[in-house]
């Protein structure tokens, strides 16, 4: 590969520069303004900067005679060592320039589908590469929205997704403040005992906020279901006792400041996670990735199950909820829609969050 450097006035001069040394098949690596010339400092020109490279056309080799005395050929190599070193580190440098612009390109005719993905706050990073992967395995000039459909499902699909039945009678929801724990717990209980006749007991540690104690005593009295409140670990481990029995015991967690770090430290002052329990961390669709990726780190060291997402009716954006489900490999139990109980809730599936993120498209 021949590589050079151009400078000119401006980009179409600097550009006839490039047609005429290196040819039409010239490749830009990189292009920037610069400051040339002036005097001590002052007076400076701004130029068009341009590297551009092409490769040389193969020729077939010519044997030349041999006219160099012996010892010159032993010595003229060891001269150019070095040089020739720093010249291949430079076109190393290049070549992975070239592949890296390569990476960042989207294939043409995928424009629509990566704004799509942009306008769902998928991560931009993710989108290029899923869309080069198509694009290479498809060949399709024009894909259409079920083909990454179908290519999101495939990410998705060996994580956990909807709610697995398992042996664990206790489950644990945990999260920050205001993204609906009391409400999902409820839509939870309701559905174990209206739809599945399930015995479910409800615990809150809630007792920062008398609101959400009042709120849970009230979906208790209207599905008919013991609640007991735990102020310390031991009101927590006597309440288990109590409804040892039980199908399902729903545990309602202290939504605080999860910037916190004394917040998750005292739910593991008062819960015991590591005895016949599942967790999941609540998160609300409303919130940026950012924050939530935030929240999950604060968390991270309980034992979480899956997620759950809440407020999918106050949002047309699901790009976050991917964002988190690919970076850290964990699966979504459930999402809700809205505020009725037990109704507004739906389980999760990886076609489902896929067709949100596609735009609601149908296979």
């Amino acid at each position: 590969m021949k590589v050079k450097k151009f400078q000119a006035a401006s980009m179409p001069e600097v550009m006839k520069k490039v047609k005429k040394e290196l040819g039409p098949n010239a490749v830009i690596l990189n292009s920037k303004v610069v400051k040339v010339g002036g005097f001590m400092g002052m007076f400076k020109k701004t130029q068009t900067e341009v590297i551009a490279a092409v490769e040389p056309v193969q020729s077939q080799p010519q044997v030349k005679k041999n006219t160099k005395p012996k010892s010159q050929e032993t010595v003229l190599p060891k001269v150019h060592d070095q040089a020739n070193s720093e010249i291949m580190k430079e076109l190393q440098s290049l070549k992975a320039m070239v592949r890296k612009h390569e990476e960042d390109r989207i294939p043409e005719g995928y424009g629509d589908l990566f704004e799509q993905l942009l306008d769902q706050e998928v991560d931009e990073e993710l989108a290029k590469q899923w869309l080069n992967t198509i694009a290479a395995a498809e060949g399709d000039p024009h894909p259409s929205g079920d083909l990454l459909v179908r290519h999101v499902y495939e990410q998705l699909k060996h994580l956990p997704f909807g709610k697995k039945e398992s042996q664990k009678r206790f489950v644990h929801l945990v999260g920050p403040t205001g993204v609906g724990k009391t409400t999902t717990v409820a839509k939870l209980a309701a559905d174990a005992t209206l739809n599945k006749q399930w015995n479910v007991a409800l615990i809150t540690t809630d007792t920062y906020r008398i609101a959400a104690i009042d709120q849970l005593k009230t979906y208790a009295g209207i599905l008919d279901l013991p609640l007991e409140v735990a102020y310390n670990m031991e009101d927590y481990a006597a309440a288990r006792e109590k409804f040892k029995d039980y199908d399902l015991v729903l545990v309602d967690t202290a939504g605080r400041n999860f910037r916190d770090p004394s917040y998750v430290e005292e739910l593991d002052e008062l819960i015991d996670f590591s005895q016949d329990t599942d967790t999941y961390l609540v998160l609300s669709l409303t919130s940026k990735y950012k924050d939530m990726n935030d929240i999950y780190e604060q968390f991270q060291h309980l034992p979480i199950q899956q997620l759950i997402f809440t407020k999918m009716d106050e949002t047309s954006s699901f790009g976050s909820a991917l964002n988190m489900v690919i970076h850290h490999e964990v699966g979504i139990a459930y999402l809700t829609n809205g505020q009725d109980v037990p109704d507004d809730i739906i389980e999760a599936t990886p076609m489902r969050l896929s067709r949100q993120v596609v735009g609601g498209i149908r296979l």
